[in-house]
C-alpha cells in the first residue's frame, strides 16, 4: 500500500534563551516554535515483510543515523508491528539550517506509521518516542504551535502572530554541538514569561557565538538588518525577519545576493500535518 506526500513543515524558534544547564550537560531553555510553509514531503510504501527501507538520498547521512529511519525502527519496537516500509523523503528543508527538518521528518514518520501499521498510539505516547529521538521532536508531534521550557520537551500551545518572513539560508551548515559547549555561550538569561514575549519578544542567545564561528552567517544577518530586525532561528544557520506584506518579502529577496538562497514564507500555528491526520481518519 503506498500512502503519498506527508506533510513535514520546517519551524522557526521566534526567540531562544538558555537559561541554565543540568548536570548531565543538557541545556535549560525558554523558546517559541512556530511552523513555516516551507515543507518536505514524505511517502510509505507498507510492506508485509519487516524490512524497514530508505528509498530517498541524503548523502551525508548513513541509514541507520538517519531520524525517519530511527523513528520507523522505534515504532516498530515499540508496538511489535510486524509490517515494514519503504520511506521516500522529497527534501524542501536545508539540512543544517536550524529549521528542524530531521525532527520535523521523524515526527511526520510517527504519525503516518501509527496510522499506516495501525498501531493506534495516543499522541503523548508518540510524542514520548519522539523524544527519544530528539528533543524538538515533539513540537513536530503536537503539531501546534508552541511555548518551550525544559529542554525544549515542556511544551504549552500558544498563538503567537502568523507573520510573513523572508527566511536566508547563507549556504552553511551549523554544528549545533560546537555551539552549545562554547565558553562564549549565555547560559544564565533570566526566566520570562509568556506574556513578557508576546509584549516585548526576545533574542537568540545562540547568535553571537554562531556569528563568531560562522563568517557567512553575519554576513547575511547584517545584510538583512538593513531591511528589518534580523534573527538566527535555533542553533541553524538559517535566519529570518518579518515583514508587513508579502509584497515587501519578495522585493527584499529579489536583491539577495547569489551565493544565499531566500524563501518568502508565512508563519503557522497549526501544522498541516493536522489536516492530513483528520483526513486519513476519516478515511479509514
Amino acid at each position: 500500500m503506498l500512502s503519498t506526500a506527508w506533510p513535514a513543515p520546517a519551524k522557526l524558534n521566534l526567540f531562544l534563551h538558555i537559561i541554565g544547564q543540568r548536570p548531565d550537560g543538557y541545556h535549560l531553555l525558554q523558546t517559541v516554535f512556530q511552523f513555516i510553509d516551507l515543507v518536505d514531503y514524505i511517502d510509505f510504501n507498507i510492506l508485509n515483510s519487516d524490512k524497514i527501507v530508505r528509498r530517498s538520498s541524503l548523502p551525508d547521512v548513513k541509514p541507520e543515523n538517519d531520524l525517519v529511519i530511527q523513528a520507523a525502527h522505534s515504532l516498530k519496537e515499540y508496538t511489535n508491528c510486524k509490517f515494514g516500509v519503504e520511506i521516500n523523503v522529497k527534501k524542501n528543508i536545508p539540512v543544517g539550517g536550524g529549521l528542524g527538518g530531521g525532527s520535523s521528518n521523524a515526527a511526520t514518520t510517527l504519525h503516518a506509521l501509527n496510522q499506516l501499521w495501525d498501531t493506534k498510539l495516543g499522541v503523548e505516547e508518540l510524542a514520548s518516542l519522539g523524544l527519544k529521538l530528539g528533543a524538538d521532536v515533539p513540537v513536530f508531534i503536537h503539531a501546534h504551535a508552541a511555548w518551550a521550557e525544559g529542554v525544549g520537551e515542556k511544551l504549552t500551545p500558544i498563538e503567537p502572530q502568523e507573520d510573513t518572513y523572508l527566511l536566508i539560508y547563507p549556504g552553511c551548515s551549523v554544528n549545533t554541538v560546537s555551539i552549545f559547549r562554547s565558553p562564549d555561550l549565555t547560559r544564565n538569561t533570566p526566566a520570562i514569561t509568556i506574556r513578557a514575549f508576546l509584549e516585548a519578544g526576545g533574542k537568540n542567545d545562540c547568535e553571537s557565538v554562531v556569528r563568531d564561528q560562522y563568517k557567512e552567517v553575519t554576513k547575511a544577518l547584517d545584510w538583512l538588518n538593513n531591511f528589518a530586525p534580523a534573527r538566527l532561528t535555533g542553533t541553524g544557520s538559517c535566519l529570518f525577519a518579518a515583514f508587513s506584506s508579502r509584497q515587501e518579502a519578495l522585493e527584499v529577496n529579489k536583491q539577495l545576493p547569489e551565493n544565499w538562497k531566500g524563501y518568502v514564507v508565512n508563519g503557522m500555528n497549526r501544522s498541516p500535518l493536522l489536516e492530513r491526520l483528520v483526513k486519513e481518519s476519516s478515511s479509514s
